[in-house]
């Protein structure tokens, strides 16, 4: 059992219920996977000391300690296909490019693009991440090797509902006892999967007790796809289906209206926004600061490395609330705070631990970061949130503690050769790409 003290970090807790909370100087105890301390007063500290001498103990000088992020939608394993395929329209990149390129990937494949996301992630800053794709029986060791808190997200089509079950049950099997590792069913899209489908894959969660989620409102073609087929939009769908509850997450939600954004709240529904990712494929503008004015539970997510192209939470926070801004043409909206809070607390009650991740407290799980100050960029620093929030980078995290365990210290991953992974991630994209063009 790892203990922890940090030492006088500057301290953003996110504990708030309304308004911004305030940052303070103080020192973190973590025993096992859970905070024990959270005292700026020095015989506090002390008493700690003395009943954990071996303890080991961090130097937060210099730095800021806030929960680690979480990622609520994204698709690790596509890191495979960054950059495979940029400024083409949605469907014509799925049909053209992405689609071709997943058909000629092996479970090794799958794992390994798992393997450099989640490399990616842990040097920003993401402690827990909600994931959507294929074979993710295959990537429960991933994630367990890693050391990172997942939901996996087991991805399917009209076609593949019947395998891609069948895989979920397997990945059930393989996350049992690892408490770190969720399962969920994940349809891909209304327009993609029939009614039946989308039901079936809801039986099967609540079956299980799995969570639920699901890529819905995220363009204009959708909506009207789902207009010309059903006469209703993909949310009054999904509702009148049945499978809009507290364990189900709606990716993107960027062509919703008032009236479902109250059924989204009554439901408890979480919304995943992805900024970048709506910015890049031309998607459209979610009108998340309307959202979360109607209490509705919005998280922030990145979406895949190829339609993002990265996975990077803070450029993913500067982006969420700019766009807001700029789009309502209010400097009000979407404050610093708020943003924050998208990434941590709502994203932690997404992931169903709504309390015990997301902020720093005693009794809460120990999910942790620490980012340098002492950068250019960072100083000074008149308000820690909004500093971090609008001049913050993924490259000023220094260290990353998930459950308790220091899984990243001084931007090095425990355990994992970058280089090797790097060159392993090369010859699977050589392979992929030459089988693809042989195929043609």
């Amino acid at each position: 059992m790892e203990i922890l003290l940090i030492k006088d970090a500057l301290v953003v807790p996110m504990t708030a219920k309304e308004g911004a909370c305030k940052s303070f100087q103080a020192s973190v105890g973590v025993v096992g996977n859970r905070i024990v301390l959270v005292s700026d007063e020095v015989d506090v500290v002390s008493s700690f000391l003395d009943k954990h001498p071996d303890c080991r103990i961090m130097d937060g000088s210099g730095k800021a300690l806030l929960p680690g992020l979480i990622n609520t939608h994204c698709h690790a394993a596509m890191t495979l296909q960054r950059n495979h395929a940029d400024d083409i329209p949605l469907m014509a990149w799925l049909n053209d490019h992405i689609w071709p390129f997943e058909a000629r990937q092996t479970k090794e494949d799958i794992a390994l693009g798992m393997t450099l996301g989640m490399a990616e992630m842990l040097l920003g800053g993401v402690t827990s991440f909600v994931d959507m794709y294929f074979e993710e029986d295959h990537c429960v060791e991933v994630v367990d090797r890693m050391g990172m808190r997942a939901v996996l997200g087991c991805s399917y089509f009209d076609a593949t509902i019947d395998e891609v079950l069948q895989s979920a049950e397997r990945a059930v099997k393989a996350a049992e006892g690892k408490e770190r590792i969720r399962i969920s069913i994940a349809p891909h899209a209304p327009y993609t999967v029939s009614e039946e489908n989308l039901q079936r894959g809801k039986r099967f969660a609540e079956e299980h007790g799995l969570d639920y989620m699901v890529h819905a409102a995220e363009t204009q073609d959708e909506l009207n796809y789902v207009a010309d087929k059903y006469a209703t939009t993909p949310v009054r769908l999904l509702d009148r289906l049945g499978v809009l509850d507290q364990r189900t997450i709606l990716a993107h939600c960027v062509w919703v209206d008032q009236e479902e954004m109250a059924l989204m709240r009554e439901r408890g529904v979480t919304v995943s926004h992805n900024a970048q990712s709506n910015m890049k494929i031309s998607s459209g503008v979610a009108p998340i600061a309307e959202m979360l004015r109607e209490g509705v539970c919005v998280t922030l997510a990145t979406d895949g490395s190829s339609s993002n192209n990265d996975l990077d939470m803070w450029e993913e926070m500067r982006s969420a609330a700019l766009l807001q801004k700029v789009t309502t043409m209010d400097p009000l909206k979407l404050p610093a705070y708020e943003v924050l809070k998208m990434a941590t607390v709502n994203g932690a009650r997404a992931m169903g631990h709504e309390g015990e991740l997301g902020v720093i407290r005693e009794g809460a799980l120990a999910d942790l970061i620490l980012i340098d100050l002492e950068k250019p960029h960072l100083q000074p620093i008149h308000d820690p949130v909004a500093d971090l929030v609008y001049c913050g980078k993924a490259s000023d995290v220094d260290t990353v503690i998930v459950d308790g365990r220091v899984v990243v210290e001084n931007r090095q991953i425990k355990g994992l050769d970058l280089k090797a992974l790097y060159r392993q991630v090369a010859d699977s994209v050589h392979r992929i790409l030459k089988i693809q063009k042989k195929d043609l």
